[in-house]
């Protein structure tokens, strides 16, 4: 049996009786494939008898990070995982719907999640491509910082098996496991007011973090944001006739208007959110202050922490004036005590580096 035989609401949150007793068939699985591979019949039976969170589990450890560790070694590029990080969390709660139809089980509370990822991964997919993530040869800058840290090829190495490749695409698959808690919950707990309401935080959620995106990485001249503006300004050494940042602005070298007035990392912040409203999502619809499910979210709060702390070690040690952005704004959510950063200061701020 694929599924738990579940009563109550509350035990859809029990690892003993909805995760632990199918980890046997990760072991399983790959031979299980093997000989399932070139009968389409076999492998629907294989998809319906294997536990969901096991299968999304599986090509979570074996199958994306041994791609993304070949590829990433044959051409020594380290974004490998990067690039499918705006496709893989929706992959597995396209998954978990899927799942859930095939088994006749109620979807509507994980049709409207599909929907939501969707348009999670649209958002997030169109900016890194509008950034250049999907140019050949593009690379996170940070990952030659960490490899000329390491200096060693061994260690770095290691490091791109363990982390790099394998973690975060665990990582990747750890966030949607409040999915699978609300695809256990389908039969007992119908639709309801609740499941509209968490299905438009998290939509304001994702486009807080695109109107962000916007501020910094808008395509459109009259949207004038500001990257462009900066590159323009670089150029010439003349601050484009339509653009609303000032010469001080772009002498800063990093923007403090808008969103970023008021944290320094309004899309970070919007980013985690989704995903920690995801498992509040499913700790309301099973009645439950907590479950093992939040780990994925407390791991994804985790990297955010680190990553961005790595992002401005770097950014500081570039703009000299973004220890005081640091000391005036939040890192990610707005600082009730903080001064903040207005527009006059934060034009004061780029005249000063001037």
């Amino acid at each position: 049996m694929a599924l738990p035989m579940i009563k109550s609401v509350v035990a859809c949150t029990d690892f003993t009786r909805t995760v632990q007793p199918y980890i046997s068939q990760l072991y399983d699985l790959p031979q299980q494939f093997y000989h399932s591979a070139t009968d389409p019949q076999a492998l629907k039976e294989l998809y319906l008898n294997t536990n969901p969170l096991i299968l999304a589990f599986a090509i979570s450890l074996t199958l994306v990070p041994i791609v993304a560790l070949v590829v990433s070694e044959i051409n020594k590029n380290y974004s490998q995982i990067d690039r499918v990080w705006s496709l893989l969390p929706t992959f597995y709660n396209l998954h978990y719907a899927a799942y859930a139809h095939a088994k006749g089980l109620p979807t509507q509370r994980l049709d409207s999640l599909a929907i939501i990822s969707i348009v999670w991964s649209s958002r997030l997919t169109y900016n890194y491509w509008r950034k250049g993530g999907y140019t050949v040869g593009s690379e996170d800058y940070r990952w030659q910082i960490v490899k000329d840290y390491v200096n060693n090829p061994v260690i770095f190495f290691l490091f791109n098996v363990l982390f790099i490749s394998w973690a975060q695409s665990v990582l990747l698959f750890s966030v949607t496991m409040p999915t699978y808690v609300l695809l256990l919950a389908a039969p007992i707990v119908k639709a309801q007011t609740a499941d509209i309401a968490f299905s438009q935080i998290t939509l304001a959620f994702i486009f807080l973090a695109y109107a962000a995106d916007q501020q910094q990485w808008a395509t459109l001249p009259q949207q004038q944001d500001f990257h462009a503006a900066k590159h323009s300004y670089q150029k010439s050494a003349k601050v484009p006739p339509s653009s609303k940042f000032t010469a001080a602005d772009l002498d800063r070298g990093f923007n403090t208007k808008g969103l970023w007035s008021l944290s320094r990392h309004p899309n970070f912040l919007a980013e985690q959110s989704v995903w920690v409203t995801l498992y509040i999502w499913s700790c309301w619809i099973t009645g439950t202050s907590y479950h093992w499910a939040g780990a994925g979210a407390a791991s994804y709060l985790f990297l955010f922490q680190s990553s961005t702390w790595l992002t401005e070690m770097i950014t500081a040690g570039k703009y000299p004036e973004y220890k005081l952005y640091q000391k005036r704004v939040g890192k990610f959510v707005p600082s009730l005590w903080g001064e903040g950063m207005p527009d006059a200061d934060a034009d004061a701020v780029g005249k000063k580096q001037q």
